[in-house]
């Protein structure tokens, strides 16, 4: 596992708690504890665009993936399978870590949020996300992430990572 921290940021959650996240660039996530391992999300590419989903309970836009099925033990490849198909109406084709956030609470609790370079082929339309989070899908240039979220210094050099990774395939 190659780990080199990028960046650490903090972010106000939801509930007004402060959290500090250091994300960490890797090719390997096996090193990682899965039971603090929480999600797993994708800078995915189908037919030469990015795919991003828009959260409509929070109405935001953010990339493809979700929560860890942990009740089954889903392995951290089930994850990022299973939510591109639940909330892309997507086949993954092909996938490789990125890196990680670790995520400090105030409380001292820590989990991390997986991230991948995926590519993908559409099933079919989008049609519902099984739990209703995801409302609607959109294909977008990866150089036009910005227009539709900012995640600071860690989302561009996840962007950047994903498409030095495009670029050379």
């Amino acid at each position: 596992m190659q780990n080199k921290i990028r960046i650490i940021n903090t972010y106000k959650g939801v509930s007004g708690e402060t959290c500090v996240f250091s994300y960490y660039e890797c090719n390997d996530f096996t090193l990682l504890p899965y039971d603090k391992c929480a999600q797993c999300y994708a800078v995915c590419y189908v037919d030469n665009k990015v795919l991003i989903v828009k959260n409509g309970k929070k109405n935001t836009w953010g990339l493809i993936g979700g929560t860890i099925e942990k009740d089954v033990r889903e392995s951290l490849e089930e994850t990022l399978r299973r939510e591109l198909v639940e909330e892309g109406n997507v086949r993954l084709t092909y996938s490789i870590p990125l890196g990680y956030q670790e995520v400090l609470y105030p409380d001292g609790k820590i989990t991390y949020q997986l991230r991948y370079y995926a590519e993908a082929v559409k099933i079919g339309d989008f049609v519902a996300d099984p739990d209703n989070s995801v409302t609607e899908v959109a294909f977008i240039a990866d150089s036009d992430y910005k227009k539709y979220f900012d995640w600071g210094n860690i989302g561009d050099r996840i962007f950047k990572q994903a498409k030095e990774i495009y670029q050379s395939r």
